[in-house]
C-alpha cells in the first residue's frame, strides 16, 4: 500500500467509527425521552431489562457485579443506579442464599408492572429507530456489529477491563 491508500484507509476508519458513535448519541436522544416519560432513565432500563431476562432464565436475582457484566457497566455505577431504582420500589436487594455476603438484586412487583407497560410500545420505539432499513439492512448491521463485538472481546484492554468483576 502507498501512502494515499494508507490515508484514504484511514480516513475511511476515522469517519467510520465517528458515524457509529453520533448513531449512538442520537439514538440515546431518540430513546431516553421514552424512558423519560415512564419516569425512568435508559441506564435504569437497562438494569430493569437485564434483571426480566435474569428471571426469565429462572435466576431469582443477580449480584451487582453480575448485571454489570451483563450490560458492561462497572459495578460502582451499577450501585448507583440500582439505589435509585430501589428508591422507586423496582428492585429490592436480599442477602444471597449462597453468599451471606452479597446482596442479590431483584425485580419487585412494581418492577414487574412497570417492565410490563414499557415492553407495550418499546417494540415500535424499536421499529422507529430502525425504520430507515430494510430486513435486510437490519440482519447486516446485525453481523456487522457482532463482527465488531467479537473483535473488541479479543482485545487485551477487553480482557483487562472485564476481569473487574
Amino acid at each position: 500500500m502507498d501512502n494515499n491508500e494508507i490515508s484514504e484507509s484511514s480516513a475511511t476508519t476515522e469517519t467510520a467509527f465517528r458515524s457509529l458513535l453520533r448513531v449512538y448519541g442520537m439514538m440515546k436522544r431518540v430513546t431516553e425521552p421514552y424512558f423519560a416519560t415512564f419516569g425512568i432513565s435508559g441506564s435504569q432500563w437497562a438494569v430493569l431489562r437485564t434483571l426480566h431476562h435474569a428471571k426469565a432464565e429462572g435466576v431469582a436475582g443477580l449480584r451487582i457485579g453480575d448485571i454489570g457484566e451483563r450490560i458492561l457497566i462497572r459495578p460502582p455505577s451499577v450501585t448507583g443506579v440500582v439505589d435509585r431504582l430501589q428508591r422507586l420500589g423496582l428492585v429490592a436487594r436480599e442477602t444471597s442464599a449462597s453468599d451471606s455476603r452479597a446482596k442479590q438484586v431483584s425485580l419487585t412487583r412494581a418492577g414487574c408492572e412497570l417492565i410490563d407497560r414499557i415492553l407495550q410500545g418499546h417494540g415500535a420505539k424499536i421499529k422507529d429507530v430502525l425504520g430507515g432499513l430494510s430486513r435486510q439492512e437490519q440482519a447486516q448491521l446485525d453481523l456487522l456489529l457482532g463482527r465488531i463485538c467479537s473483535h473488541l472481546e479479543k482485545m487485551p484492554q477487553y480482557r483487562e477491563e472485564s476481569n473487574v468483576y
